[in-house]
This record gives structure tokens, sequence and C-alpha cells, in this order.
């Protein structure tokens, strides 16, 4: 899953850096122009009225058209996310896996962590797409010395639409992240986060570095399902919801199911380790995805202001938990996924400008203590 457009906006048409104002070969300032014409028409007043009425209603529809393309709804203004297109249906070989990620994306984040904790990086190499300015996922060298931006390690592609285009049959719908290839049949294996996660947890124990910790142990499944059923419509996806609702009604739904399940998790955890008791499972991992991403991305970008993750005691030292847990804060590249939401959704944020990250969601302090072990009977291995 991911927000990346269906069909890309088309680029915004920019003038040449060879356009001139004059003979002098003096280069296009259009803020310079636009100035000199304001000035001249209204001083230093304000804008008429009637031209911020105009400018107002050409952006609301410009701003729905975006969003129309962005963020599918419904009658009501509510945000529709499209199903995965491939759902994994059957037994995998384990050999030929490639899988596809962003950093931003918090369903490819999943499968980041599963695959670390199971120690599946041999097995399941992994490419890294970043988002282009139109919204789509493209390749490029990273710079960083942890994961990070990089080329196409399976196919060589520029994008990821040209992978989900190599597929026997082609394909022409979204292209999305997490994306599960598999290199002998050259073909899509599955775009599914959540089938992904369980295949990693059970169905690569013959090559995974960690075979033996399994996160959806059978006297737990009921349970994780329940909690997921549970936090995928009203945290995962609710964050989304808000963030996209195109009317007030659909907004003030998604946020009143946000906060009101955010509250019972508070009160829930302030007895329980994890979700389910005392052992870490796939749900956890779900939820911990989303609540990284909470302080930084959605409480402002997504209009998730009721509260701060950091204001709720237990959440946030969940939270720290899981962080802590090795090989996890690994797979947290908070640049990439600052840059992820401010600089490309463009309909949410057309400045693109970055805000800086808050304190209580940088590094040392998501390793500060958590002091949950005693609600926990037994360790993390």
């Amino acid at each position: 899953m991911s927000w990346c457009l269906a069909n890309p906006l088309p680029s915004v048409i920019r003038p040449s850096p060879r356009m001139s104002l004059n003979n002098n070969n003096s280069k296009f300032n259009p803020s310079a122009l636009l100035n000199s014409v304001t000035k001249l028409l209204w001083g230093q007043s304000l804008p008429p009225g009637l031209l911020v009425a105009t400018v107002r209603t050409a952006w609301n529809s410009t701003w729905q058209l975006m969003m129309s393309q962005l963020a599918p709804s419904d009658s009501g203004g509510a945000y529709s996310r499209p199903a995965s297109k491939f759902r994994l249906s059957h037994t995998l070989s384990p050999d030929g896996l490639h899988l596809y990620v962003g950093l931003a994306c918090p369903w490819a984040h999943r499968t980041l962590i599963v695959r670390a904790l199971k120690g599946l990086e041999d097995a399941v190499p992994v490419s890294v797409a970043s988002p282009g300015l139109d919204g789509s996922w493209e390749f490029r060298r990273g710079n960083t010395d942890g994961i990070g931006p990089s080329l196409d390690k399976a196919n060589g592609c520029r994008t990821l639409k040209e992978v989900y285009r190599l597929r026997r049959g082609g394909y022409d719908g979204r292209s999305t992240v997490p994306l599960l290839w598999d290199k002998a049949s050259k073909d899509v294996v599955c775009n599914e986060s959540y089938d992904i996660i369980h295949f990693f947890n059970s169905g690569l124990n013959s090559v995974a570095g960690n075979p033996g910790l399994d996160l959806s142990p059978p006297q737990l499944k009921d349970q994780i399902e329940e909690w997921y059923q549970l936090i995928y419509p009203n945290v995962n996806n609710g964050v989304y919801r808000c963030g996209f609702a195109q009317s007030q009604e659909a907004y003030d739904r998604a946020v009143n199911d946000l906060f009101s399940t955010l509250d019972m998790l508070e009160d829930h955890l302030a007895s329980s380790r994890y979700l389910c008791g005392d052992t870490l499972t796939l749900v956890d991992i779900c939820l911990f995805t989303t609540l990284i991403r909470f302080d930084i991305a959605y409480n402002v970008l997504f209009k998730c202001t009721k509260k701060k993750l950091c204001e709720y005691t237990n959440l946030h030292a969940y939270m720290r938990d899981i962080y802590q847990i090795p090989k996890v804060a690994a797979t947290c590249n908070f640049a990439e996924i600052m840059d992820g939401y401010y600089k490309i959704l463009f309909p949410l944020n057309p400045g693109s400008i970055r805000p800086t990250m808050p304190s209580t969601s940088e590094h040392q302090n998501l390793c500060r203590p958590h002091g949950r072990e005693p609600l926990s009977l037994t360790l993390i291995k």
C-alpha cells in the first residue's frame, strides 16, 4: 500500500532558465515579476477581495482534482483506500525473491521490520525506492550508511511502475510499495503488506537467520486478528482518513475514531507490555509503524492534532520499547520519512517546507528507558 498517485499528475510547467525579461538576457524571475505587478495594481494593501475569492475558488477546484488522484473518496468525502491488487495465495519457493520498499511508507516499513527480526536480509534482498516529485516511486543511488534509497537491484528499472510492467501480461494500475517480486518467474508475487509479513514470519524459516522467532504463535492468532481489525481502520488507515478527508464531516468521523482508539490502547497498555500480553506479535509491528510517524508527520500534516503521541504515557513508552528491539531502529530513516510526506504530498503542503523534527522523536530520546520490562513475564530474544 502507498499514498503515491495512481496516475501521477503532470509536472508543473516551469519557465526555461534561458527565458529573459529584456534584451540583456537577464534570467526570468517569476517572483520579482509578480511582486512588481501586484505593487503596480494595489500598492502595499492586501489583494482585492474579488481576486482572493477567485484564486480561492480556482485553488479549491485544483485541490479537489489532485486529491481525487492522490486519495480516492466516497460520496461523503471520506478516504477510500484502494484494495491491493496482488494477494499472496500460494506457497512460494524461497529462491529468487526480491522486496521493493519505500522508507516513508508505513506499510512497507512493516515488511522491513519483520524481514530484519526474522534474519531474512540475505534471503530476501531489498531495493529502496524514493517518492518522486510527481508522487511516483523512483530509484536513485543513495548516500547513507544505513538503509536508504537505492538503485533497482533486481531489474535495473528507473521507476517502480517499470517493475510492475515487467510482469507477464504487463500492468498499468497503481504502482505501490511494498512489492514482493519473483525473479525466476518475473512476476509480482504480492503487494499487500499484511500478507507479506505473515509470509516472512512463517513461510521462509528454512532460510531465516532467526527461525525460532514466531510473531504469530498459534495460541495468539485470534487475538492478533481481533486487534488488527480494530487498529487497521482506526489507526493505520485512520491517520490517512484524517489527512485525506475531503469534507469536514468525513474528517470529524475519522479523527474521533482515531483518538478514541488511541485512548483505548493507552488504557490497555498500562497493564500489558504488548497488545497480546508479554509477546511481541505482528500486530505490534503494524501499530508501531504508524506510531513512529505520528508526531513527525500525522499530527501536523494529516491534522491529527487532538493530542501528540508523546502526550500518551503508555503508548509512547510502548513505541520506544519496540524501537529499542535490536534491528528495529535501523529500519527507521526519519529524514526519508519527513521528506516523503512534507516534500511530496503537494496537495497537503503546497510550499513543500519540512518542519523541524520534534525532539521527542529524535533517536536519543527514543532510546531513553521505557520502563515496561516489569509488565512482561518473558523477554524478547
